[in-house]
């Protein structure tokens, strides 16, 4: 551990945002643009060194010397991640480093009162950088404000007190969503289940969300709309916020999310998936009722390819959800919030078709266009990642031909049958211990087979593609459940709450 994390786990507990250290300056703490008290001597330039130990390492130092600037972040457990901006105070280019400073920002990087630095756009996650050349400064600039842009909600967000209390109670209780209800007491979602807490009736969701969340969403629900936004609590987590009108009354649903996008390896999938991001072109879809987990995997799907590959990611979601970070290999991530970034679903992939994207993160194929735009940028070289609110792998196939009148479905299930790859269906269950939640999952895997049922609309059948076809990487939801009770992991209720074959998960369990 780096001598400086001790220091900013101090900057944490204080609620200052900023950090700033230099070559014989004394550190200074802000909140804001505020200057906090820090009683620190000076550092001159070995006890900085020794201060920053493995943060500045060789290669650092190299692309210091060599371009003046870097950036990375850095995570301090227990006290969260730093946005560091090290940059050459003095002597020439390709001379040793004589002095420099550092300026580390809590959480994602914004404007602050530091002095502009220039940024080096190296994601480094707390690892080594890797020296390469620097990029021209309006793509340098464009990287930080991408990071201020896919932050936008959380800025821009200032919840009430009472909200920001509840919301570290469901935290704290791992639940997964908070309801409120004007004249109702609030409740959680835990493993799946409605808990109410035992706290006063909300009176009044403008004052429990705070001002600047009520100007954002107040508007919609009176005119019998609902909206949907993202912000974060700093020290909490992030959530997305929907708020709605039900029964002349104003009401929310919060969805808690993780502070960072999980590996692929934790999410206890029964079989590996992560060969799919490899994929040159072509469509993955994650399917499955809601809060089953969909736009974790998804997530997580995207954040694997960033970190396997050098590439472009241009995401189209509705709100943001998680934040994608940059791999070590180079990537670059395009977050874009409909509404908000882009007007709509298919403007947004008009564009993204326009932009170089390599690898397309679809927060929902939603209508005939989106499904049209996606199924074409399959086809002509990209690699998509879809979520799609169906039961079952083959309902999700016969969900998109659907879409279409008659006349179309013939050309769309060529299309689908030419450029879909997989499909995956997910559900949460309880687990048997009963302390928290594992998934049970149905995957589909498009082969020559497989899309020539898809093609010829026998739809029917892929049922007994799944089951017949172990060996090519396919996984019926029923051989998923039965494998979880058999393990003890998942009670054989919950089981057949969620099988869409009773009679298939009956012969499993006995084979």
């Amino acid at each position: 551990m780096a001598a400086i994390d001790s220091i900013l786990g101090l900057v944490a507990q204080q609620g200052a945002t900023e950090l700033r250290v230099g070559t014989d300056r004394e550190p200074e703490m802000y909140r804001g643009a505020t200057r906090l008290r820090l009683a620190l001597d000076s550092t001159p330039d070995d006890t900085l060194r020794l201060l920053l130990g493995p943060l500045l390492g060789p290669d650092r130092e190299a692309i210091l010397v060599e371009s003046g600037s870097i950036e990375f972040l850095h995570i301090v457990p227990g006290n969260g991640e730093f946005h560091v901006v090290m940059k050459r105070r003095e002597a020439e280019p390709g001379h040793a480093l004589a002095a420099f400073d550092v300026v580390f920002h809590r959480g994602q990087p914004k404007q602050s009162p530091a002095p502009a630095v220039p940024s080096r756009a190296v994601s480094a996650l707390s690892e080594p950088a890797v020296p390469h050349a620097p990029a021209p400064i309006s793509e340098r600039a464009e990287l930080l404000a991408e990071g201020a842009r896919v932050a936008s909600a959380a800025s821009l967000a200032d919840p009430g007190p009472g909200l920001v209390a509840l919301l570290e109670h469901a935290v704290s209780l791992r639940a997964s969503d908070l309801h409120v209800r004007e004249g109702e007491r609030p409740a959680l979602r835990i493993d799946g289940r409605l808990q109410v807490i035992l706290a006063d009736p909300v009176a009044s969701l403008g004052e429990l969300l705070g001002e600047s969340l009520w100007a954002r969403t107040q508007t919609a629900i009176e005119n019998g709309c609902s909206v949907d936004v993202a912000f974060e609590v700093p020290g909490t987590g992030r959530f997305r916020l929907n708020v709605y009108a039900a029964s002349e009354r104003a009401c929310a649903s919060i969805r808690v999310l993780p502070a960072t996008v999980p590996a692929l390896a934790t999410l206890q999938m029964p079989m590996a998936l992560d060969e799919l991001v490899d994929l040159p072109h072509g469509l993955v879809i994650v399917c499955g009722p809601t809060g089953s987990g969909k736009s974790t995997t998804l997530a997580a799907l995207a954040q694997e390819a960033l970190r396997r590959r050098s590439i472009v990611l241009i995401s189209l979601e509705d709100p943001i959800e998680y934040r994608l970070r940059c791999g070590q290999s180079g990537s670059l991530v395009r977050q874009r919030e409909v509404g908000r970034d882009v007007r709509d679903f298919p403007t947004g992939l008009r564009d993204a078709l326009r932009e170089d994207p390599d690898v397309l993160l679809i927060g929902e194929m939603r209508d005939a266009d989106s499904i049209g735009l996606t199924l074409t940028a399959a086809e002509t070289g990209h690699l998509v990642l879809a979520s799609l609110h169906s039961r079952s792998t083959a309902s999700a196939v016969e969900r998109v031909v659907d879409t279409y009148p008659p006349e179309r479905q013939g050309q769309i299930r060529v299309q689908l049958a030419d450029s879909l790859r997989a499909v995956i269906s997910q559900r949460l269950l309880p687990h048997a211990c009963g302390e928290g939640r594992i998934p049970a999952v149905e995957v589909l895997r498009v082969t020559y087979n497989v899309a020539n049922v898809i093609r010829e609309g026998r739809t029917a059948q892929l049922a007994t593609a799944m089951q017949s076809g172990r060996k090519e990487g396919q996984l019926p939801l029923e051989r998923c459940l039965a494998d979880l009770v058999r393990s003890g992991q998942v009670r054989i209720e919950d089981a057949r709450v969620v099988a869409n074959d009773q009679a298939a998960l009956g012969s499993y369990l006995q084979g």
